[in-house]
């Protein structure tokens, strides 16, 4: 089940929002967690079992974590972080590897069989939290949680259970005690950041999405520079638009359930380094692999090449979490190599002047761009090929197909994005909206819940919708 649907807008929503409100204080977590489960159900059917055993061995693991627990709790937790791992290994890579496998042994004239599983949703979300859960009760730092139905709520929470924001479990244990209050002011202040979320997803993710495919699929006999540069800005602008507004969505709703989740996006378009980009874009990944893996490798203190080393590794993990594809991999390893450029030359500060921050903002941009070509491909080839007639113009002009793609009202939202994302970096949008009482934020306020959302209604009852793109995450 997709926010962007009729059957969670008209029904799913409102009839959880009412339950929240009308149950006591101690059963709110239950119909959080309920409702959780049926929604990711609706969606990832069998497959929902395998969720419920982590859940199970999580849970059971954490009780055995804690720092005056008996036995061997660093056992305990290698264990349990790597049948987390070993999951999201079978599910998610088993087929890739085999296939890899399958495609050496063909050169010898062998046959070996390919491993095709259907990939959980959500699987590496809900697995990075369990993981934080039980890191960060091994640490100390908060203790396990006694009540399953609040450890449920945690990582089925149907906000954020299949394209995050990843939530590490210290950033909202204080929150989860079942005695939770839940105010309508909560649902005051959630809905217009949800109604954020369902415009910048409706109106202009779903309106670019024809002609990022169209762009995208073109063959490569027929690819012009045109189609590349087109197919290039228009998915920048797309996956931005999709993401941010499943994270304002999120958000949102977690505040209109009485939780405040972390943000995830900051205006990552405005960033003049490739350092700040990653400051600002995906915050909770970024964050999550600084915790868990960067500093426990050592981070920035063991000397130059140690840092860079763990630089590598952890955008060589960034760039295959997203999928079992080498272009994940090379799109992970070209943001890993501009963040050791930066910091063998000191380009990751920003600079003072307005000039250099102008021209260092537009670089930065075209090198995120160029990056987002490997990660939409289907593969290298189509990646290379694109890229090449984005070097080496030819004045060809768009095929039939992305021209008829690319209509007249999706071209006028194409530049309307770019002009938002062309903004200075302050305010970010979602939190203005939520937490300012400022005259314009009113007034954004209002119309965001009023012809915002009626036309995004509109175009949900039409069917224009697509899925969220990190769903294939």
């Amino acid at each position: 089940m997709s926010f962007a649907t009729p059957l969670f807008l008209w029904f799913f929503l409102p009839v959880v929002l009412a339950a929240v409100l009308v149950a006591p204080g101690r059963r709110r977590n239950v119909v959080v967690a309920v409702a959780s489960l049926l929604f990711y159900a609706s969606g990832a059917g069998g497959t929902t079992l395998l969720l419920l055993g982590c859940m199970v061995v999580n849970y059971l693991a954490g009780r055995r974590l804690e720092p005056d627990s008996p036995g061997d709790r660093r056992l305990v937790l290698v264990g349990t972080i790597a049948l987390n791992l070993g999951v999201l290994l079978v599910w998610k890579y088993a087929g890739f590897a085999t296939q890899q496998l399958h495609d050496i042994a063909e050169v010898v004239g062998a046959d070996l069989p390919v491993l095709e599983l259907a990939l959980p949703i959500g699987i590496s979300f809900y697995t990075f939290h369990h993981i934080s859960y039980v890191v960060d009760v091994y640490r100390g730092e908060r203790p396990a949680l006694r009540d399953p139905v609040s450890f449920v709520t945690y990582i089925a929470m149907f906000p954020q259970l299949v394209a995050g924001p990843i939530v590490r479990f210290r950033e909202i244990a204080d929150q989860l005690p079942q005695e939770r209050t839940h105010r309508w002011d909560d649902v005051a202040a959630g809905f217009p950041r949800f109604a954020l979320g369902l415009c910048k997803k409706v109106i202009i993710a779903d309106s670019l999405a024809p002609v990022v495919d169209a762009c995208f699929a073109t063959p490569s006999d027929e690819m012009t520079t045109a189609v590349a540069w087109l197919g290039a800005i228009a998915y920048t602008l797309q996956l931005y638009f999709d993401f941010s507004g499943y994270s304002d969505m999120a958000i949102g709703l977690g505040r209109m359930l009485g939780f405040r989740l972390p943000e995830n996006f900051a205006r990552p378009y405005s960033s003049v380094t490739a350092t700040e980009f990653w400051r600002r874009w995906h915050m909770s990944l970024s964050r999550w692999f600084r915790d868990y893996v960067y500093i426990p490798l050592g981070g920035n203190r063991g000397g130059v090449l140690q840092t860079y080393r763990n630089l590598t590794i952890v955008f060589v993990l960034t760039g295959f979490w997203h999928g079992a594809n080498w272009t994940f991999l090379v799109w992970g390893l070209f943001h890993g190599a501009l963040l050791v450029v930066e910091r063998r030359f000191g380009w990751e500060s920003a600079p003072v002047t307005t000039r250099t921050r102008i021209a260092r903002r537009v670089l930065t941009m075209l090198l995120v761009v160029i990056g987002w070509v490997f990660f939409r491909s289907p593969d290298l080839g189509t990646a290379f090929t694109m890229l090449g007639h984005m070097v080496l113009p030819d004045f060809s002009g768009l095929t039939e197909a992305v021209g008829a793609a690319a209509t007249n009202q999706r071209i006028v939202l194409l530049l309307v994005a770019l002009a938002v994302v062309a903004l200075p970096d302050h305010p970010v949008t979602g939190p203005y909206l939520e937490s300012s009482r400022a005259k314009a934020a009113t007034a954004a306020r209002v119309s965001l819940m009023t012809a915002g959302v009626g036309y995004a209604a509109i175009l949900v009852a039409s069917g224009t919708f697509s899925p969220f793109l990190y769903y294939q995450f």
